[in-house]
């Protein structure tokens, strides 16, 4: 507002996100009469009956959770267009309009439940990251550098986590995340992943010598 203010806006430290599988995996920890089975079952279940429903012109809302709409769009992919060129091509009954005509789903809405936000405001404390963590995209160090560094760290203390190799070589934690998959995939590099999601550490290979 040109009066010299700094704006500054909240931003979630985002962790790699959770599969269909995993979701899947917690919600049976809740329940024991609710198995995988039935689980993926519902969810199949209620996928179908949203594609049904909602390509006939209905929302769907899911207590709780929110509402779901279709948003539609003009088709502009690459075999729409190749196909309205070759009708363009043959036919003397072209119509030039026929490309705005080709309506296609280009996404589906939500919107969430407001009783959802109240209750995870309730359960939720966000608490700053500091600004340590906030490193550039393309790290300084070359792979092996970088390998070096983690071993370091390793060595020094008996794990790693992902925010420890992230400030040590220069990386956003979604870079430094692809990157430990690289050195974890290759096993000459002597260092495993142990523990899952937040609790997921990076320790020295039993087998490294």
């Amino acid at each position: 507002m040109t009066e010299g203010r700094t704006v500054i806006y909240p931003k979630l430290q985002k962790f790699p996100m959770f599969d269909y599988g995993l979701v899947i995996q917690h919600m049976c920890r809740f329940s024991r009469i609710l198995n995988e089975g039935i689980i993926r079952a519902v969810f199949e279940a209620l996928i179908t009956e949203m594609m049904c429903q909602m390509t006939l012109g209905h929302s769907i809302k899911i207590d709780g959770l929110g509402v779901f709409s279709l948003s539609l769009g003009f088709d502009t992919s690459k075999a729409s267009e190749e196909k309205i060129a070759s009708m363009q091509e043959f036919s003397d009954d072209y119509d030039p309009q026929l490309k705005y005509r080709h309506v296609c789903i280009k996404s589906i809405n939500f919107r969430p439940d407001p009783e959802l936000l109240r209750e995870m405001n309730r359960q939720t404390t966000f608490h700053s990251a500091g600004v340590e963590i906030v490193t550039p995209r393309k790290s300084p160090y070359t792979p092996e550098e970088r390998l070096a560094k983690a071993k370091k760290i390793i060595e020094k203390q008996g794990f790693m986590t992902l925010s420890d190799y992230a400030e040590e070589v220069g990386l956003s934690m979604s870079g430094a995340s692809r990157d430990l998959r690289q050195i974890v995939a290759n096993p000459s590099s002597g260092i495993i992943a142990w523990g899952d999601h937040t609790h997921k550490v990076w320790v020295k290979s039993k087998f490294n010598k």
